[in-house]
């Protein structure tokens, strides 16, 4: 029986869609089956990266600049 932690290090491979073996992908899997707290963290990997893949619109200059003026006073202090 896989451990959380072997699930978590393989998350990335369920994600992505990387190769897995017949027997590993088997074994994730039944883990996935038993375990609610791995497949949360996988329903959240998952959604974190469909949220990076989203498009984004581009600030409007304006903002942008208001937003590096922010950083620049937050760093100084």
């Amino acid at each position: 029986m896989l451990k959380c932690q072997h699930v978590e290090q393989r998350a990335d491979a369920l994600v992505d869609g990387t190769p897995l073996s017949r027997r590993e992908r088997l074994a994730l899997n039944l883990h996935l089956l038993i375990c609610r707290h791995c497949r949360r963290y996988l329903r959240q990997l998952r959604a974190l990266v469909v949220s990076l893949r989203a498009p984004t619109a581009p600030l409007p200059d304006a903002s942008a600049d208001a937003l590096a003026e922010r950083i620049r006073r937050d760093a100084s202090h």
